[in-house]
């Protein structure tokens, strides 16, 4: 066996059906295009169809196949609907990404209710029904699957002027490692992909350059992450060949951030 088909053997995905959830973003969209030139049938999820169509038409052009669903991640008939439709369209389900995610750098002591309920609706509610909607199915077709959760910096290390997103996030790493344990019998892989520092939509209005001087300094590669940085991670975790003993795990992709004390 030569080598590249090696590596196509351990992690190409060829005939599997990956849902992206958040896929229309700049971070899900990569990892999206990159489930599409290994292989899977990927499907973005998101409200924006023109955001939806820019990423298809670059993974067509790559070779890859796919197709957008409008709907909101935290609502439990969306993506009930959501499911139904991949089926009926696709005819399975093999990954699942939840990746829809929102920020603020609201001072605590002025965090609205509105404010909070929105974040945690989109950070922790879009997770949890994710994982629920997509899980049983995952676990009652008896095949297996990966659910790749993004997870955050913050989820492992509370981090200054983003309490709620903090707050959410290590909430979904904890689910994660919950329904690791719970559904691992059952051959369905639940892990946490962690990025470090990687400016995105949701992230760039709290990016000042005193916070950007002080992200630089604790991070010892001195750079922000590239969205295309986190496909190497997204196909190991994703893959059945290539990560199937792992499960559990925060795949933390950060530039050294998380390594980096004084």
């Amino acid at each position: 066996m030569s080598s590249a088909s090696y590596l196509h053997s351990l992690f190409g995905l060829d005939g599997k059906v990956a849902v992206v959830i958040g896929g229309t973003g700049e971070l899900c969209g990569a990892m999206a295009g990159g489930l599409a030139a290994a292989g899977a049938e990927v499907v973005l999820v998101g409200r924006n169809p023109e955001k939806a169509q820019a990423r298809l038409d670059a993974i067509a052009k790559a070779g890859g196949r796919g197709y957008f669903v409008a709907a909101e991640a935290s609502s439990r008939s969306d993506l009930q609907s959501l499911l139904a439709e991949v089926l009926k369209r696709s005819g399975r389900i093999d990954i699942v990404v939840n990746g829809a995610g929102t920020n603020s750098a609201t001072p605590f002591l002025d965090i609205s209710d509105d404010e909070f309920d929105r974040i945690i609706a989109v950070n922790i509610r879009s997770v949890f029904l994710g994982c629920q909607i997509f899980g049983r199915h995952l676990v009652e077709q008896g095949q297996g699957g990966s659910i790749i959760n993004l997870g955050s910096m913050s989820g492992l290390v509370p981090l200054s002027r983003v309490f709620t997103y903090s707050a959410t996030k290590a909430a979904v790493h904890n689910l994660s490692k919950n329904l690791a344990r719970e559904w691992a019998p059952k051959g369905v892989r639940v892990n946490t992909l962690v990025p470090g520092f990687f400016p995105a939509e949701q992230n760039r209005k709290i990016l000042s350059p005193d916070r950007v001087a002080s992200i630089m300094g604790h991070t010892p590669m001195k750079r922000f992450g590239e969205a295309r940085e986190l496909i190497g991670a997204t196909l190991l975790l994703a893959s059945a060949n290539a990560g199937g003993f792992v499960t559990g795990a925060e795949i933390v992709v950060d530039g050294g951030y998380h390594a980096m004390t004084i």
